[in-house]
């Protein structure tokens, strides 16, 4: 059976989980660096929901990783379905994370200077940006592995 791109034990899944990892470690980082982020609980809602996604794409970039070394794709459809589930929750995390301090962000930089200083909301629209890209990474990793899951 020929592999489908994308799906777990492949190196475009490697890339994938890489990509995801990358963008929301940038995300969790900028959005620490403001310094009034917890003053408003989109923006926690964010870092909390980025804090789920490292680990979550680290630990199965380093499984893909492992899989093409040692050339060895995954084929269990249990673990797949887990994976699968996993990707969706947190897919829906994600988005619903990146579409709250988009509006938060969006309302604060039109109330202007004195609410969101324009370093800060710079800085807060790029954690957002960030977010929404570790978003559809997780989300194109989910459609990949349920299109795989069928064929086990």
């Amino acid at each position: 059976m020929e592999e489908l791109p994308g799906s777990l034990g492949t190196s475009a899944s490697f890339s994938l989980r890489l990509g995801q990892t990358i963008f929301a470690s940038a995300s969790l980082l900028i959005m620490s660096l403001g310094i009034n982020f917890y003053s408003y609980t989109s923006f926690c809602y964010l870092v909390t929901i980025m804090g789920l996604v490292i680990p979550w794409s680290f630990t199965l970039a380093l499984l893909d990783g492992y899989s093409v070394i040692a050339g060895c794709p995954l084929r269990r459809a249990g673990i797949l379905l887990v994976i699968a589930m996993g990707d969706w929750v947190l897919s829906i995390l994600s988005l619903a994370a990146a579409c709250s301090a988009a509006s938060v962000v969006e309302i604060l930089s039109q109330l202007g200077e004195p609410f969101c200083p324009s370093k800060e909301c710079n800085r807060f629209q790029l954690s957002v940006a960030m977010t929404f890209l570790s978003w559809f990474l997780i989300t194109a990793s989910f459609l990949f592995n349920l299109w795989r899951l069928p064929s086990l």
